[in-house]
């Protein structure tokens, strides 16, 4: 159901606090660089026939660059798109929220706010990934975004036949959902074992027929932090192990180099947002 992606300019991006272990300030960033690693995701979309829309970036919103995060997009019965807001845990983001949701305001998407209980976030497609079926998703929790969080949302979207699968992440490093959990398709999908409790493993295992699992160095290369789309799967880099998997289930490996977003602890899946 998706056929485009939006994108966000790295115009103003920079490494500018603390957020996830990932980030340090004091490392330095090309900007040219980053803009070079930018358009060539823009084009590798292109190449796949995907749509690509911009956003325009925002000065002082230095994170808008990752546009997975902001809101949750889904589409109803009739098939009209939705979009709910995201509640981000630094106030730095939270500023980011109003911008993306008028993007889509202004293209007839609904907005669906939610009342969230005092302390519950809720960090969009960072957590929440729509399985390859378009009848899942995956709800990553524990870190950014609260259970109760995602206890609200799937109030909101369990009766739209939706099914939820909450999971509790257990590693600072691994700090959304989108960084150890890829969908492959709709029987598989890739994953970092250590990022998630006992319990939240074993309900992938139960959920899908199979579970690939990388070790930690090649999560901590943002492997997992890919997206699969049109029978390629985009990733920053590549391990043979990552390319087996890949073959195994029909996915061809399209790697785009994304190392100075890398700094700020997304890759390619943080730096989109699949829209209709």
């Amino acid at each position: 159901m998706f056929r485009a992606v939006l994108l966000c300019p790295p115009t103003h991006f920079e490494v500018k606090d603390v957020k996830n272990p990932h980030m340090d300030p004091s490392c330095p960033m090309d900007a040219l660089l980053a803009l070079q690693q930018w358009d060539n995701l823009r084009h590798r979309f292109e190449e796949l026939g995907m749509g690509v829309q911009i956003i325009d970036p925002i000065p002082e919103l230095e994170d808008l660059v990752f546009t997975n995060n902001q809101v949750f997009v889904g589409f109803n019965s009739s098939g009209d798109g939705f979009v709910i807001p995201s509640r981000m845990r630094y106030e730095s983001r939270q500023r980011e929220v109003p911008h993306v949701v008028q993007w889509f305001r202004e293209r007839q998407y609904q907005i669906i706010d939610l009342s969230f209980d005092v302390g519950g976030f809720l960090e969009g497609h960072g957590d929440l990934l729509w399985h390859c079926d378009m009848k899942r998703v995956w709800a990553g929790y524990g870190i950014r975004s609260t259970y109760s969080g995602i206890a609200r949302f799937s109030e909101t979207i369990r009766p739209m036949g939706v099914a939820i699968i909450p999971l509790q992440l257990t590693d600072p490093h691994f700090y959304h959902l989108d960084t150890c959990l890829a969908p492959l398709n709709a029987e598989a999908v890739l994953i970092y074992r250590e990022a998630f409790s006992l319990a939240s493993y074993a309900s992938i295992k139960a959920s899908v027929p199979r579970v690939h699992e990388i070790g930690r160095d090649e999560a901590l290369g943002f492997m997992c932090n890919g997206t699969a789309i049109r029978g390629h799967y985009l990733a920053s880099r590549l391990t043979p192990r990552l390319e087996d998997i890949l073959g195994e289930e029909g996915l061809e490996p399209f790697p785009v180099e994304c190392t100075e977003f890398e700094k700020s602890g997304g890759s390619v899946c943080c730096l989109k947002l699949l829209i209709d």
